[in-house]
């Protein structure tokens, strides 16, 4: 009897360990969550909350190179050629049709991911660089046709024109009833891309998961134990391409009219870099991402006034700065680096040339930024500094 006891008390004991990072987790995300769609939208004003709404879009698309790069293994620099594709449909569809905007999400996500699908097949059998140039030569293409035919094209209908060269009184794509204004329509967008998280969150826990995971560690190996190879890979292109397409058609619905300037062909390299910067293994790191993205941006040139070209010598030494020291990104080496910070400081462990580079790479990367923002007149010193990153990360390896 007392063994009965004593093993049901270990089970509890088990589960309650088993429970406590998930418990942990959950609370979490319903705190940011909670920030998200109450604290942000009543103390921000609408250039910060336009911002958030973009930050949430291209979370969603990054989220994509998470399924596609993170749990499958292949490398895609098409993803913002997807997102224009998603806008244009959304945008087509609005233009010729009455639809509601939930069932137009679904639909501009499900003929998205018929066209992600179409584009995978030539690439099922490429991997590594050979299938990152066919897909930014995707990307490249898909904005020069959409240049050509003058997207949106204006009008009614999928083939109506506008003779107005400056596209004024150009129909805009209207956003759902319910979320009409700036705030209500930046709350709909998190819920909606939040869904998108949730959806790959169940694929990565499911079967799928578990094939894409056999797959990326050893194409023989996942063969070998019966994994359908074409299937899944297929599989994860059709996910990427409809959580793109969903988050093209809230992009339409934000912008109003869109254009083909919205989707440059570098930002499908920004977006890749951003996406390994954040941690392109995990779904933090999308959101990372889209941070990067697009926060970043908006505050270095209209709350501080710095040139955002400056961004492309941050975005490049925190990619070099990952790539040798941190493969999890940012949101996997920073805690650890803060942690191990407070352990020198508070002397439990010795200094090590490792540790003292690495958390010197991560520093300089944050105090560069910090520099460029504060010394506008000198931003070679902030740039100096941010390429010390890189350094010292090399130096930090054995």
């Amino acid at each position: 009897m007392d063994a009965a006891h004593a093993q049901d008390r270990a089970g509890r004991s088990r589960l309650r360990s088993i429970n406590r990072p998930l418990i942990a987790r959950v609370l979490v995300i319903a705190g940011l969550l909670a920030v998200a769609l109450f604290v942000f939208p009543s103390t921000l004003g609408a250039d910060w909350i336009n911002t958030f709404t973009s930050v949430a879009i291209y979370s969603t698309v990054a989220a994509g190179l998470v399924v596609l790069y993170g749990r499958v293994g292949m490398i895609s620099l098409g993803q913002i050629a997807i997102l224009a594709i998603g806008t244009w449909i959304a945008t087509r569809l609005s233009f010729e049709t009455n639809l509601p905007f939930p069932v137009l999400l679904l639909v501009t996500g499900a003929i998205t991911c018929v066209i992600g699908v179409l584009i995978g097949l030539p690439a099922l059998r490429l991997s590594g660089l050979y299938l990152a140039l066919i897909t930014l030569m995707a990307a490249g293409a898909v904005n020069v046709v959409l240049a050509q035919i003058q997207f949106p094209n204006g009008g009614g209908g999928f083939t109506a024109r506008t003779d107005n060269p400056s596209l004024s009184g150009l129909k805009a794509v209207p956003r759902p009833s319910a979320a009409a204004g700036d705030n209500a329509y930046y709350r709909y967008t998190v819920i909606v891309c939040g869904l998108m998280f949730l959806l790959a969150v169940v694929h990565f826990a499911s079967k799928p998961g578990r094939a894409w995971a056999a797959i990326r560690e050893s194409e023989p190996a996942a063969l070998a134990a019966g994994v359908n190879l074409t299937l899944y890979k297929l599989w994860a292109f059709a996910l990427a391409s409809f959580m793109t397409g969903v988050a093209g058609c809230l992009l339409a619905a934000q912008v109003g009219t869109p254009n083909t300037y919205n989707f440059p062909t570098q930002d499908s390299l920004s977006l890749i870099a951003t996406a390994l910067i954040g941690g392109i293994f995990t779904l933090w790191g999308a959101i990372v991402a889209g941070v990067f993205m697009q926060l970043l941006p908006f505050l270095f040139q209209a709350q501080w006034t710095v040139n955002p070209n400056f961004l492309l010598v941050v975005f490049g030494c925190g990619l070099l700065q990952v790539l040798l020291s941190a493969p999890g990104g940012l949101i996997d080496q920073f805690p650890k680096d803060m942690a191990n910070l407070g352990r020198l400081i508070a002397r439990k462990i010795p200094l090590t040339r490792q540790a003292a580079f690495g958390i010197a790479s991560i520093l300089a990367l944050l105090v560069g930024i910090v520099l460029l923002v504060t010394l506008k007149s000198t931003p070679i010193v902030g740039i100096v500094v941010v390429i010390l990153s890189p350094v010292f990360a090399s130096l930090s390896q054995d």
